[in-house]
């Protein structure tokens, strides 16, 4: 019996080894995710190549640039489809050290960048066009949160192109009259854009290529002089020390791969090497794959059927078979197999382009009544925006500039005190605001500040009175109870994206949707608070003859106090969880400085800013607790103080 269990595996083991071998890798390859729509779309096409054209297994990880570019560095992920050569410092200490490689050329003639303005602007203004003519235009491009300066719109902190793009303002003089904005995120600076272009604005912005923005709108680059890579490398680096300007270069795009990967998936690596799109392929896939809104995978899935005359040559004439098969299409011309058309149909699902259920999408009425909003009601909103900075956020800012760091760390100190009436807590705070300072984040300290107070003062004007009017009418309480579970269900990422295109980029869409997302449990708070009133207290007080009015203000109020406090808590608190989300759209704050540590994966940096976070939201949230306690509760802990002290 055991001689035919041998004879049974051995037979088995003959038969999967040819399925084995046929395989060009012989481990799971993992991918990192990319963000962008270009390396998503690169992505996609290596992924279907390597698993259906040469029987490799797939696997995806999810991260930010440099964490990726880490991972690779170490083995832990194997490619990353697509990387700008000479970019990232990570990048080039690991090829330096032979544990990466930079294979192929996947866009002919090499991906551009540079510093633009929309087309428009040029033929309104025939004299710029060039960086040189900037400062004679400064008055286009004014930046709403100073008006006294101009705005240039930089990339988001903590990308390469931040450093470079930072150093040139300087190196050229423009940092005098222009602020350096930055927007958070890719996403968010892509809003801004689209938000100038709908409406016909001026705007002075960095950007690159390929992209599908550069495909949809008209930019015009202005002039810089000839590149000079020695003048470039130093301003990639952020001590750099040399003052010169010079042009941006071309870069080449690759594929990033492991060392490792290139010595166990020989085949593999010789067909990324011989991958390339040329820019009209490149930016019509993209801009294709944002119209239609089609993934990455999507994307690469219908440029591999439409194209088989480009990735036949990268293939072996074997693996272009196969691919051909799982595409269902023929790359001789002859009829195409109903079977491998079949068969295809479920990678189609796994790609997203067929499904048993019917096409319902709210996504481009929403997006389309978006767009019409911005283009025939910007304006309105961008007064709205220029009037909360005018009278509520930079004045707050100034006040808080205006007063010295030992006076604020006294008064919260004292504030402290009075609050939990114990001397270690006071002392704590003011040491606590102190250590901010210490870490170098007290500008950014005040600038969270007064994005809470603004946010947490409109939040408790509107809040309190909606609150109130709900615990009077239950027809108002079943309108407003499912917009309250809406507003504080969804995702919080998601009110950026409208208030970023109708208010632009910086504090005042961070204000709005702060506002919108500590709303909600103020409101329910104080309806609760004030329906649970005892209502013998409420009868005694008409008995007496109040009116509604009296009956609110001096009975209803003063009992529901604790729970409307308790909402104000937790408004100041949700407003305040907000500060790194809100950095995402370029509110600057100490959500900026984690957002920047995330991207840059400073540990050192990321630490310091969310414990000057987690300081802030303590003392707030220990101080507003204190004070939103009932008569009784509070007079018992002055009580209990005294005690102590005695």
């Amino acid at each position: 019996m055991r001689q035919w269990i041998a004879l049974s595996l051995l037979c088995m083991s003959a038969l999967l080894l040819p399925i084995s071998a046929s395989a060009a890798c012989g481990s799971p390859i993992k991918f990192g995710a990319i963000t962008w729509e270009s390396g998503q779309f690169t992505s996609g096409v290596l992924k279907y190549i390597a698993e259906e054209g040469y029987g490799c297994t797939i696997e995806e990880v999810p991260g930010a640039g440099p964490a990726l570019e880490t991972a690779l560095s170490q083995n832990d992920i194997q490619v990353i489809g697509e990387q700008w050569v000479g970019r990232s410092p990570i990048m080039e200490q690991a090829i330096e050290q032979n544990k990466v490689a930079v294979i192929g050329d996947t866009l002919k003639g090499g991906a551009t960048q540079g510093w633009y303005v929309p087309s428009y602007v040029l033929e309104e203004n025939p004299g710029l066009r060039s960086y040189q003519d900037l400062p004679k235009y400064t008055e286009l491009f004014t930046d709403p949160e100073n008006p006294s300066k101009s705005r240039f719109m930089n990339c988001p902190s903590g990308w390469t192109c931040e450093i470079f793009n930072t150093r040139l303002l300087k190196n050229t003089g423009l940092d005098n009259t222009f602020n350096n904005a930055h927007p958070g995120t890719g996403a968010a600076l892509d809003a801004e854009i689209s938000s100038a272009f709908e409406q016909h604005k001026p705007l002075l912005f960095y950007y690159w290529q390929p992209t599908g923005l550069m495909a949809k709108y008209d930019f015009a680059p202005l002039a810089f002089p000839a590149h000079n890579d020695a003048c470039w490398q130093d301003l990639l680096r952020a001590d750099g020390t040399m003052d010169c300007v010079t042009g941006f270069p071309v870069s080449p795009l690759g594929i990033a791969v492991s060392t490792p990967f290139i010595e166990s998936n020989p085949e593999l690596a010789d067909v990324f090497k011989k991958i390339q799109f040329t820019s009209d392929e490149l930016n019509g896939a993209i801009l294709e794959m944002s119209e239609s809104k089609r993934s990455g995978d999507e994307q690469a899935l219908v440029f591999l059927r439409e194209n088989p005359n480009v990735w036949q040559a990268w293939l072996s004439d074997e693996a272009a078979t196969n691919l051909a098969a799982k595409l269902g299409i023929s790359l001789t011309g002859d009829p195409i197999d109903s079977t491998a058309v079949t068969n295809n149909s479920s990678s189609e699902s796994q790609f997203g382009l067929a499904s048993s259920f019917p096409s319902w999408s709210l996504e481009t009425p929403l997006n389309n009544t978006l767009a019409s909003v911005v283009q025939n009601y910007g304006d309105v909103f961008r007064s709205i925006s220029t009037m909360a900075l005018t009278y509520l956020l930079l004045p707050i800012e100034r006040l808080l500039t205006v007063i010295p760091p030992w006076l604020i760390i006294a008064l919260v100190t004292v504030l402290g005190w009075f609050g939990v009436r114990k001397v270690w807590f006071a002392l704590a705070c003011g040491a606590g605001l102190f250590l901010i300072g210490a870490f170098g984040l007290w500008g950014a300290l005040i600038d969270t500040f007064a994005l809470l107070i603004v946010s947490v003062l409109v939040t408790v004007v509107i809040g309190i009175p909606i609150g109130i009017a709900m615990a009077g009418s239950q027809l108002l309480r079943k309108v407003v109870t499912p917009i309250l579970d809406v507003m504080q269900t969804m995702p919080s990422f998601v009110y950026l994206i409208p208030v970023l295109m109708l208010f632009g980029i910086g504090k005042v869409p961070a204000l709005f949707a702060t506002i919108i997302y500590a709303l909600p449990p103020l409101i329910r708070l104080t309806t609760l608070g004030i329906t649970q009133v005892n209502h013998e207290m409420v009868e005694a007080g008409r008995s007496f003859g109040s009116t509604h009015l009296q009956l609110l203000i001096w009975i209803k109020l003063p009992q529901a106090l604790p729970s409307i406090m308790a909402g104000v808590n937790q408004a100041v608190m949700m407003s305040l969880s907000m500060v790194v989300l809100a950095s995402m759209i370029g509110a600057p704050g100490l959500g900026e400085d984690v957002l920047q540590s995330i991207q840059t994966l400073n540990i050192g940096q990321g630490l310091q800013a969310g414990m000057a976070i987690v300081i802030v939201a303590i003392i707030i949230d220990r101080i507003t607790q204190a004070f939103g306690q009932g008569k009784r509760a509070r007079q018992k802990t002055i009580d209990a103080s005294r005690r102590s002290i005695g």
